[in-house]
């Protein structure tokens, strides 16, 4: 085991909230502005995990605000991460879900899982 492998195993979180592609998530961001620290939540849909299992590992959430479709790419071991909540399992059968980003409203959303 080299040296850089001792610092990630060292940043690796351990309370990582298993979830898949498909699933409606609220991720729950650090956000510092000026002195003061607060909470953000953005709420979405998984469309992509990328990565593996290691400490570059990411996913990309997108969500309709407004009208228009927005996607953020969060790494799953960032100290920004406060905890990832899922709200809904949705029932996919792909891995990366880049067709939602074509559609709009109602269109956009997936079907509730049936487990």
């Amino acid at each position: 085991m080299t040296i850089i492998d001792k610092i990630e195993q060292e940043q690796l979180k351990s309370d990582v909230t298993e979830f898949n592609v498909g699933d409606t998530v609220k991720v729950n961001t650090r956000v510092v502005e000026g002195g003061k620290e607060r909470i953000q939540i953005f709420q979405g849909i998984v469309i992509g995990k990328h990565g593996g299992k290691g400490l570059n590992s990411s996913f990309t959430v997108r969500k309709i605000s407004y009208g228009t479709g927005v996607e953020r790419v969060f790494c799953i071991h960032s100290p920004r991460i406060d905890g990832v909540d899922i709200v809904k399992r949705g029932s996919v059968r792909r891995a990366k879900l880049n067709y939602l980003r074509s559609r709009l409203g109602k269109k956009a959303t997936l079907v509730k899982s049936a487990d």
